[in-house]
């Protein structure tokens, strides 16, 4: 079985399986198996600990969502919502090989016009960014680490 790289992340006890060759992981979100891409073993790593350590609730947690930009259809990475439906923070992922640069977060900026998120974090894996968004203000704030769910803490 191929080595999966270890991230800066918890490690979780997945239900990985070698599918003639290819590593699969069982989504318990999207509950279906998944080949695992680099960044795929980014984003099941990150909604691990969304859920683990954050205690956001899965229910609440959409994986690879469509936005349109621009009149051309992108996807999100991970979108969480609150019990009213509305999205209160949104994740970029990225592999590990990739570097979290300028161009990643215009990406998330970019998709944020369209989502207009509070909360947001870019990750691959190795490395976690997590900004506030001050929309009233039109600007932003990096934060240490994300609130957990349901806290009152405000950024």
């Amino acid at each position: 079985m191929e080595q999966l790289q270890p991230l800066n992340l918890p490690p979780y006890p997945f239900k990985i399986s070698d599918s003639n060759g290819q590593l699969t992981l069982f989504d318990e979100i999207r509950k279906k198996h998944l080949v695992i891409t680099p960044e795929e073993w980014v984003r099941q790593h990150f909604v691990q600990y969304l859920i683990n350590q954050k205690k956001y609730p899965k229910t609440l947690i959409k994986l690879e969502g469509g936005v349109k930009l621009n009149g051309m259809a992108r996807r999100t990475d991970i979108v969480v919502f609150n019990p009213a439906g509305e999205k209160i923070l949104m994740v970029e992922c990225k592999a590990p090989s990739i570097a979290i640069n300028q161009k990643v977060f215009d990406q998330v900026a970019r998709y944020n016009i369209t989502h207009k998120i509070g909360l947001l974090a870019v990750t691959n894996g190795l490395q976690h960014y997590y900004c506030a968004v001050d929309f009233n203000n039109q600007n932003y704030q990096f934060i240490e680490d994300l609130p957990e769910y349901g806290s009152s803490e405000k950024p």
